[in-house]
């Protein structure tokens, strides 16, 4: 990985971990605005490298947010990771639409799914609704934001 790519990562990583402390209340701890910047990050980011901006940053948001960091918060960095993959592939590929709607399925309403197994159903259906509202509000702030980040960088590009 080039140095530029890895400082780049590392920067979106750090301001991940800055939403990771503006908590979504809804009971969980580890919902937050954690995932704005790595949908910013999918502009000039390779799909690996915003992948793990995204899992650092849901990392960083279990440990501020007091919860015990185990295989769960594992499993959830790894899906913020397909999840970012995903998306930074849809954008480089040209869905401006198709990329916010599988952000908002994938991590809003698929992603929670294996903790109707690993924890209850009742789990599951109380934390969707938190999960998707947190969802949307990041994806709202990477859409405004992310016309005026693509142009700043297609500008810092060209010079």
């Amino acid at each position: 990985m080039k140095l530029k790519t890895l400082t780049l990562t590392a920067m979106i990583a750090a301001l991940c971990a800055v939403g990771a402390m503006i908590k979504v209340p809804g009971g969980l701890g580890s919902m937050a605005l954690d995932s704005a910047p790595a949908y910013l990050g999918a502009v000039f980011l390779p799909p690996v490298a915003a992948g793990a901006a995204a899992a650092i940053g849901h990392l960083i948001s279990a440990m501020t947010g007091g919860s015990f960091l185990g295989p769960l918060h594992i499993l959830i960095a790894v899906e913020m990771f397909i999840i970012l993959w995903g998306f930074a592939k849809l954008h480089n590929a040209g869905r401006k639409y198709l990329k916010w709607v599988f952000a908002i399925i994938a991590n809003g309403i698929l992603a929670p799914l294996p903790f109707y197994w690993l924890n209850s159903p009742e789990f599951f259906f109380s934390m969707v609704p938190v999960l998707l509202m947190t969802t949307l509000l990041n994806v709202v702030i990477a859409a405004v934001v992310m016309p005026v980040f693509s142009r700043a960088f297609q500008r810092k590009e060209a010079h």
